[in-house]
């Protein structure tokens, strides 16, 4: 494939092969002290310049310099940092920070942090270590601590060496110290603190811990006041008069103040027992089993875990089934106890069912004397019933007008004047197909 290709493509090619390896550098040295915050920035424009230089004609479209890159830091050796070293990179585009405040316990101690740089564009890698060289101060610890909590503030912000400047001078001039220096730096969220809102410019809030060696200034002790206290306990702003000299720059909570004399505090040891030499007592050799086990009979074994649970079983059963069937208590016995009024009610209920269901069954039985022929005096006329034989009454109206009446039969009708008789007609009645003749005799008075 090689051959068919142009000497350009393959020095492109080559170059891009070449630059996903990652380059390690020399070492890096610094040397902070003991009690005293550390600080230490991983600049991206220092880490552009360690990835080697991408062909033009690769670029996407875009600004080259502008890559995101994203850095992860560790212990050598181990796969996070040690634990009073803290990292925070907001956004790819942003520097990264490491910082925290090393205690006696490491002075002496070489620490070496693992930096590695990834470029998330082209993938690039970039690595060098940082080795930290903890040294000891003849003022460590400070004996006054003051601990403030700026509410407008994120760590990455404060962390700045021109705004940590900013609030030491404050503080130095509400203190009057003659050192001065930042012990921690603590964000708000490491503490319980919730992630704020993003409106209004809402800031986490972070904790700053400072150290001095003269005694708290009044302007400091003014919220041990019990007024104060009060305020705070309602949850209401406490009045100090030099919260004017932060103001403008540092909204401070001096509810959360925390002022710490460490010469007055007492010292807590913890007794650990001597952890030994690591060597288990002597107990004699150890005496394996035989290699001919002898044989076990799971006979017994079986019978008990499968009849005793089948044995209760049955004796449930016979239980049961006496109980439902032997132990019924019948018809009469449960008549004998109903009250006479109640039998006689259930008892017609049920002759009335019995009488409806014989009658769906049985459409041949005579109609209800509401639909049997009426007479009409006036006109000796038989009025047939309201439906036929064979009409569906479950569809049968209320009210019908029934014209042009078949199967009518004439009769003679007494005429008032004139003539003795006329001739009218009544219709003839049939009731399950069984015609019937209707006399009219006694209507006309003959």
């Amino acid at each position: 494939m090689l051959c068919t290709m142009s000497a350009a493509a393959v020095a492109v090619w080559f170059g891009t092969v070449v630059t996903i390896l990652s380059r390690s550098h020399a070492d890096r040295n610094v040397y902070p002290s003991a009690g005293v915050l550390f600080v230490h920035v991983l600049e991206r424009e220092y880490f552009k310049g360690e990835f080697p230089p991408y062909p033009k004609s690769a670029l996407p479209t875009g600004d080259a310099s502008n890559d995101p890159i994203t850095f992860n830091t560790n212990l050598m050796g181990y796969p996070d940092r040690p634990g009073w070293l803290r990292y925070i990179q907001r956004t790819p585009h942003s520097d990264g920070v490491l910082y925290g405040s090393p205690t006696a316990d490491h002075v002496g101690k070489a620490t070496v942090i693992e930096i590695t740089a990834y470029n998330r564009r082209t993938f690039e890698t970039a690595r060098h270590n940082l080795v930290i060289n903890i040294m000891a101060t003849e003022e460590f610890p400070l004996p006054y601590q003051a601990e403030f909590y700026i509410k407008n503030m994120n760590v990455e912000e404060m962390l700045a060496s021109e705004v940590l400047g900013d609030f030491l001078g404050a503080v130095k001039n509400v203190w009057q110290p003659e050192r001065l220096n930042a012990i921690n730096i603590t964000s708000a969220l490491d503490r319980g603190g919730r992630v704020p809102l993003p409106i209004n410019n809402l800031k986490e809030g972070v904790y700053v811990m400072v150290g001095a060696d003269v005694p708290f200034s009044s302007c400091l002790r003014e919220v041990e006041s019990p007024h104060n206290q009060l305020r705070c306990s309602q949850e209401m702003e406490p009045v100090i008069s030099c919260d004017k000299k932060f103001r403008a720059q540092f909204h401070i909570d001096w509810c959360k103040i925390s002022l710490v004399d460490i010469n007055k505090v007492v010292p807590v040891y913890i007794t650990r027992p001597d952890p030994g030499t690591g060597i288990l007592p002597e107990y004699g050799e150890y005496n394996p089993p035989s290699e001919s086990l002898k044989a076990r009979d799971y006979f017994s074994d079986f019978l008990v875990t499968l009849a005793v649970p089948s044995a209760v079983a049955l004796v449930l059963f016979f239980i049961l089934g006496y109980t439902m069937c032997c132990r019924r208590e019948g018809v009469e016995k449960r008549n004998m106890q109903t009250p006479d009024i109640q039998l006689v009610h259930h008892s017609s209920i049920q002759k009335s069912s019995k009488e409806l269901r014989s009658m769906s069954k049985n459409r041949e039985i005579s109609w209800p004397l509401s639909t049997l022929p009426v007479f009409n005096p006036v006109s000796g006329e038989v009025v047939p019933p309201i439906h036929p034989d064979n009409y569906e009454t479950t569809s049968m109206p209320l009210m019908q007008t029934q014209t042009n009446l078949q199967n009518q039969i004439t009769i003679p009708q007494q005429r008032p004047t004139g003539d003795n008789y006329v001739m009218s007609t009544f219709r003839r009645l049939e009731v399950n197909g069984i015609p019937e003749e209707r006399k009219v005799a006694e209507a006309l008075n003959l």
